[in-house]
């Protein structure tokens, strides 16, 4: 029995058709599907696909699986044909977005943005700055990116403590952020996008933030309320880094482009050389599973 594979790039036609039983199409967006796409059971689309990959899919009867390359499920759920599984890439991208938000803090505590536009400017202004050394550091997310950036933060002799959905051994629930988040200097934002997380960063999360305690979303835009953090930035209250921003691409007018204490980073947390390997490795893992008829690893269930 061969399964047929839609695929969006070259790299990744190579990929599929090295593994046994398969039959790999590729497919290009705005163009007509190539001829036996309808036998497709699985599509694997590109890296940041709009909505018409989603509408693709119900153009596709034998379909079974999505199988993404990003760790981002939430263009997708809800959106499928009844009985189509959606997997992601859990795992590819979560040592390159934990360097960002390390090198985010760096950057900031370090002030490397302003000696960048002193040298602009040829003005010497040595001071003595912040570090990074000893801060305590709240993770809002319990996977496999809260992992790594615990991981790449232990040299800095921080202190790390997690929260999830909910509390389980070495990791505080969600329902604890209120008594928590006072007591860390930063907040970095891991979750993915679902119904509960959507606005979570609000005015009265942000209001238990201690005064000058930065802000990191490595997650998506809609975690945060976009007018709620720009009343506490422009009260100097609190600072804050961020790769995604709502609305996203961020307009060259909003208000958020000229914020006070705001370094701001165009999504790039996971896009490093060796993403798309990295990508891919992990689709082809879940192909694995599913030419082997088991159950895909990193399906996306309900908590998504």
């Amino acid at each position: 029995m061969t399964v047929t594979v839609l695929v969006p790039d070259d790299y990744g036609l190579a990929a599929v058709e090295r593994l046994e039983g398969v039959r790999a199409l590729r497919f290009k967006m705005a163009e007509p599907l190539p001829a036996g796409a309808d036998e497709a059971e699985v599509l694997i689309p590109g890296f940041l696909v709009g909505p018409e990959a989603v509408r693709m899919t119900w153009e596709l009867p034998k379909l079974r699986l999505v199988q993404l390359l990003t760790a981002g499920a939430e263009a997708w759920v809800g959106k499928l044909p009844e009985g189509v599984q959606l997997a992601i890439a859990r795992g590819a991208h979560g040592a390159s977005t934990a360097e960002w938000a390390i090198t985010g803090l760096l950057s900031v505590y370090r002030e490397f943005p302003e000696f960048a536009l002193a040298q602009r400017e040829h003005r010497w202004t040595q001071h003595q700055t912040d570090t990074l050394h000893g801060k305590r550091i709240l993770i809002v997310g319990a996977g496999n990116l809260a992992e790594e950036l615990r991981r790449l933060l232990a040299p800095f002799d921080t202190t790390v403590t997690l929260v999830g959905s909910h509390a389980r051994d070495g990791v505080h629930g969600v329902d604890e952020l209120p008594q928590l988040l006072p007591h860390f200097d930063a907040v970095v934002l891991m979750v993915p996008v679902t119904s509960k997380t959507i606005g979570m960063v609000d005015a009265q999360f942000l209001s238990h933030m201690s005064d000058g305690a930065i802000l990191v979303n490595a997650a998506r835009g809609p975690v945060v309320r976009t007018d709620d953090l720009l009343t506490e930035l422009r009260n100097r209250r609190l600072r804050a880094i961020l790769d995604v921003t709502d609305p996203e691409p961020l307009p060259a007018g909003h208000a958020l482009w000229d914020a006070p204490g705001l370094l701001l980073t165009p999504h790039v947390g996971g896009s490093s050389r060796g993403s798309m390997q990295r990508g891919w490795a992990i689709a082809v893992e879940g192909l694995q599973d599913y030419l082997a008829g088991k159950p895909p690893r990193n399906l996306v269930h309900d908590e998504y």
